[in-house]
């Protein structure tokens, strides 16, 4: 017996289709467009550069549409992620945006199988989360409504390992961190570069 095959979408099916879309400003428009509330981004730089300041003002952005759901697994809720925090202005978030102290990827899924779980998650970084290629694709498939965004350490100017460079080439969002500047390229358009911190770059700029 022949195994049913399903139904194909004609392009009046794509024309109805309806999406969550973020809520952003101008500013995080510029960068990256207007993306759907789910699938993958990728946000990579070398340290010092930014990346953990960059993806705190995101996740402060990104309440406009829920909560979110911050996964330190590589620096931990220590001292310089307490600074990093403040330096975002973020104490009156405490209700917005939820951190996990180095919790595993899979406590990390039990937590987002809860009813009314945060539906966008940010885990620095990918190489600390361990996930392989497969294992990735198994997120991805189980969470298709939620919003995965990795941080990622720097090979030269791509992620670094293979797995890394994978998830890279999925995302629909790709960020690079550089001196304090993110580029982006996305699916959804954008591409304005957006400084993330003004000082920083001026100290750059009068250091070179």
């Amino acid at each position: 017996m022949a195994k049913q095959v399903k139904r194909a979408l004609s392009i009046n099916d794509i024309y109805k289709m309806k999406f969550t879309d973020l809520e952003v400003s101008e500013d995080w428009e510029a960068l990256f467009g207007i993306p759907e509330c789910s699938g993958v981004w990728m946000i990579w730089g070398h340290s010092g550069n930014g990346k953990t300041r960059f993806a705190l003002k995101l996740a402060k952005e990104l309440t406009k549409t829920g909560k979110v759901l911050y996964n330190t697994l590589e620096e931990g809720a220590r001292k310089s992620f307490q600074r990093a925090v403040k330096q975002s202005y973020l104490k009156g978030y405490s209700r917005k945006i939820i951190v996990l102290n180095r919790e595993p990827i899979e406590e990390m899924k039990n937590r987002l199988r809860r009813p009314k779980a945060p539906k966008i998650a940010i885990i620095d970084s990918f190489q600390y989360s361990g996930l392989t290629k497969a294992q990735y694709k198994e997120l991805k498939e189980e969470f298709p409504d939620v919003l995965f965004i990795f941080l990622s350490h720097a090979e030269g100017k791509h992620p670094e390992g293979r797995p890394a460079k994978f998830v890279r080439y999925d995302a629909d969002v790709k960020i690079h961190i550089d001196s304090y500047i993110a580029s982006a390229v996305s699916r959804y358009g954008g591409g304005k570069p957006y400084i993330i911190w003004e000082e920083g770059v001026k100290e750059l700029e009068g250091s070179l």
